[in-house]
């Protein structure tokens, strides 16, 4: 893994509150340098042998390799939901400036 490189990472919420509780603390313990919130959205899934649909919100996350780790526990240990959503997609092209502040902001060396 290249610790250099910057990450998009989603997960979701049963509410608006849970999400922005955890959008600000993930900010204020810099394991990321922008969260986005949105919502709600309708998410369909199978749980417990059933199909299920609920009402949920998205945070897009925007963090680091190199602190992908420590965010995923961080998140994890504070989340409401027995099973959440991780999903990390390493970013493969972007505004170079904006690569730098996310890992800038993460505590991470930019090297090209």
């Amino acid at each position: 893994m290249n610790e250099t490189r910057v990450w998009q990472v989603v997960t979701t919420t049963g509410s608006e509150e849970e999400a922005n509780q955890l959008a600000a603390g993930l900010i204020e313990e810099h394991l990321a340098a922008c969260v986005q919130v949105d919502g709600p959205i309708t998410s369909t899934y199978w749980w417990k042998g059933k199909s299920t649909s609920d009402s949920e919100w998205r945070l897009t996350i925007k963090t680091s390799a190199a602190r992908y780790s420590a965010m995923a526990k961080w998140l994890i240990e504070r989340h409401s939901y027995d099973v959440p959503e991780l999903l990390a997609t390493d970013v493969c092209a972007g505004h170079e400036a904006y690569l730098e502040w996310v890992l800038q902001e993460t505590g991470t060396r930019w090297s090209k």
